[in-house]
């Protein structure tokens, strides 16, 4: 794709967008951002200049996934699209729709408005939450070929990446002209561009807290932002990529092992980490009056696995180790005062 042309990445203040932003300009493209508050321009100017002298080949314009307006301007003259914008949450909502409406509506009026711009070639952000929720545990390795079951034990934010996914697989059918590829992380950690974490962060931010008087056996299957960005980036470049799912999974860690790593580092600052077990049935009762916990009670003891095969093969994805991303992480929670 030459440097030229103007790739519109959606939700430009997002966590992965931008990583993506950034990625796109130190390579020498033009981008077009959209954001839902124009107030947030100035801090997510400011959060690139730090990295890349490119304020010359960034637009930004206001466009919301709930509204029509705006949508036929961000994507005319664009040639290519990172759909990235899509609602999160920490916690379980009251009413499931208030996720699924604006994820699901909102990647069909972007990809209609992309459509009808001519744009041909588009990255969707999704999740591995679309590929392996809704299943009952047991140990097998999931890989892109797996759709999450909708009619299982299945979450707001599952379903919500499920059906935008589904829905953009259903649109490029009926418009062949148009290119797709998904990306389809696990838990995202990593440094934040602008301060902002992703909920997954508490990963991390919660062990700094010293939240639970040990660790439960929790583990996650964890990928650094910035090697999700790069796999955007590679799928947005790569022809092999169209009409391919790409899940983004460096490792799983238990919690124990992710504490252990931020002790080493940080415990000679003030930050050790308590690593004595916490029974599953105390997990249980404080999930009673704490979402975040009760969201978590299904994987208690268990493990999941995502293969990369794919990804490492068709977009040469090679991310960095699992103990920088927690280290990064937990330095700029740190400084920055967020915790």
């Amino acid at each position: 794709m030459p440097p030229t042309e103007t790739v519109l990445v959606t939700g430009a203040t997002g966590y992965i967008a931008q990583h993506c932003l950034l990625q796109l300009l130190q390579q020498g493209y033009r981008v077009r951002g959209t954001l839902r508050n124009p107030a947030r321009e100035a801090a997510l100017r400011q959060a690139l200049r730090q990295h890349v002298d490119a304020d010359d080949r960034l637009e930004l314009v206001v466009a919301d996934l709930e509204a029509d307006t705006g949508w036929a301007e961000a994507t005319r003259g664009c040639t290519h699209l990172l759909h990235t914008a899509s609602p999160v949450m920490s916690s379980e909502p009251k009413d499931a729709a208030e996720l699924i409406r604006p994820a699901l509506e909102g990647t069909q009026r972007v990809l209609s408005a992309a459509a009808a711009a001519g744009i041909h070639r588009i990255v969707l952000t999704s999740s591995v939450a679309a590929i392996s929720a809704g299943y009952p545990a047991e140990k097998r390795t999931f890989a892109e070929a797996d759709w999450s079951n909708e009619a299982g034990p299945i979450g707001a934010y599952a379903c919500s990446k499920t059906l935008a996914e589904r829905a953009a697989w259903d649109f490029v059918r009926q418009h062949p002209e148009i290119e797709l590829s998904t990306i389809n992380p696990v838990y995202v950690i990593g440094p934040s561009l602008d301060g902002h974490f992703s909920p997954s962060a508490d990963i991390v931010r919660l062990q700094l807290q010293r939240a639970y008087p040990g660790v439960p056996r929790l583990g996650f299957p964890l990928v650094d932002v910035r090697d999700v960005a790069s796999a955007h980036v590679a799928a947005l470049n790569t022809p092999a990529a169209a009409g391919k799912r790409f899940i983004c999974n460096t490792g799983f860690l238990w919690m124990k092992e992710i504490g252990q790593i931020l002790n080493d580092e940080f415990a000679s600052q003030g930050y050790r980490i308590p690593l004595f077990p916490i029974p599953d049935f105390a997990m249980r009762l404080m999930g009673l009056v704490d979402g975040t916990v009760r969201l978590q009670l299904p994987q208690l003891g268990k493990t999941i696995d995502y293969s990369t095969q794919l990804t490492r093969q068709v977009l040469q994805w090679e991310p960095r180790p699992l103990r920088d991303s927690i280290i990064d992480t937990g330095r700029q929670l740190i400084t920055s005062g967020s915790l």
